[in-house]
């Protein structure tokens, strides 16, 4: 005979059990920081907890609170090896603060973009982290109306507005400038760069552009639909082609960049005694590769957290302040491609 269901543990048997009000067992799974809990008591619940197995009543909290406890972390590309640092960092956060993370794949298109927002205002989700390829801070209104948070990852300097959409950015167009920059000092000449369509490729673009003329180069881009190892390849292939092929090769991505090694290898072209090559994003693939490739790193664990940080704020704070801007720092990662 089956054994009868085991019952579920409650917030009246975790106060029993430390001996407190069951307000104050609310209070502190909440959160909710109150002088009126003492260190010791908050601690005493705590235990309970653990020693009881509670496990919190989502759908219970979400009816009582009017809040999901979960955040949403949209991304352009889920196959993108750079977003999976971004997510743990996010999610480390967010976990400590008992909420849950969703991610979303919008392939950096409008219309899914658009239908995220719309899927959103249904009261799925508290907060939402994202990179966003085509929508506005204004598109952004129903769902600060809505008491949803928002916080943007961007590739270039933002200003806080009116709107509470908060932001971080990396400047990726003085990133891409600093790759320039090294690449000349390495003595290159002739520096080229194979790029994608759309997303953070015009402010690498247009950093490339300004730190080569600066130093006497003429750019020579070559785009590609796709920014994967794919798109870098058929770039690069036709770049080495030429008949005056360059002898750098500064890619949107580190994807790209890969894609650009494998044609330089299928050319017999050595990497980097014949050309050199560099990549943006510092993925963990970039150390493996053979040569190890010199990379741009956003740190995308820590700018993950920060997120999560700023987002955590704003739904304590509520959407009454206006919109916060924070520049997020970069480094050039010198490896043996280069």
């Amino acid at each position: 005979m089956d054994s009868p269901k085991a019952r579920r543990i409650t917030q009246r048997d975790v106060a029993r059990l430390a001996g407190v009000s069951q307000t104050t067992v609310s209070m502190v799974l909440n959160g909710t920081p109150s002088p009126s809990i003492p260190a010791e008591t908050w601690e005493r619940v705590q235990k309970a907890v653990r020693d009881l197995g509670y496990v919190p009543n989502r759908w219970a909290q979400a009816l009582k609170t009017s809040r999901t406890m979960t955040i949403a972390c949209v991304v352009p590309d889920i196959s993108n090896p750079f977003y999976p640092a971004l997510l743990r960092g996010l999610q480390a956060v967010a976990d400590d603060a008992g909420y849950d993370v969703i991610t979303i794949n919008t392939d950096g298109t409008a219309e899914r973009e658009q239908r995220f927002i719309n899927w959103s205002l249904e009261g799925r989700v508290d907060g939402i982290v994202g990179v966003f390829f085509t929508l506005r801070a204004t598109e952004f209104k129903p769902l600060t109306d809505a008491d949803i948070g928002v916080v943007r990852i961007e590739s270039r300097p933002k200003t806080g507005g009116p709107l509470p959409v908060d932001n971080l950015y990396v400047d990726n167009e003085a990133a891409a400038a600093e790759v320039t920059r090294y690449l000349v000092g390495r003595g290159c000449r002739r520096i080229a760069m194979v790029a994608g369509i759309g997303g953070p490729q015009d402010g690498r673009r247009h950093g490339y552009e300004s730190a080569l003329v600066a130093a006497g180069g003429t750019p020579m881009i070559v785009a590609d639909q796709e920014f994967t190892e794919e798109g870098g390849h058929r770039a690069a292939r036709a770049l080495l082609a030429l008949s005056d092929r360059p002898d750098a090769i500064f890619a949107a991505n580190d994807l790209m960049a890969i894609g650009a090694m494998a044609a330089a290898r299928e050319a017999g072209l050595s990497v980097p005694g014949d050309v050199a090559i560099a990549g943006f994003d510092d993925i963990f693939a970039a150390r493996l590769v053979t040569p190890s490739l010199t990379t741009v790193s956003q740190f995308q664990y820590d700018l993950g957290k920060a997120a999560a940080e700023v987002l955590l704020d704003r739904l304590q704070r509520g959407n009454a302040a206006p919109g916060t801007s924070q520049s997020m720092p970069f480094r050039l990662i010198e490896r043996d491609s280069t």
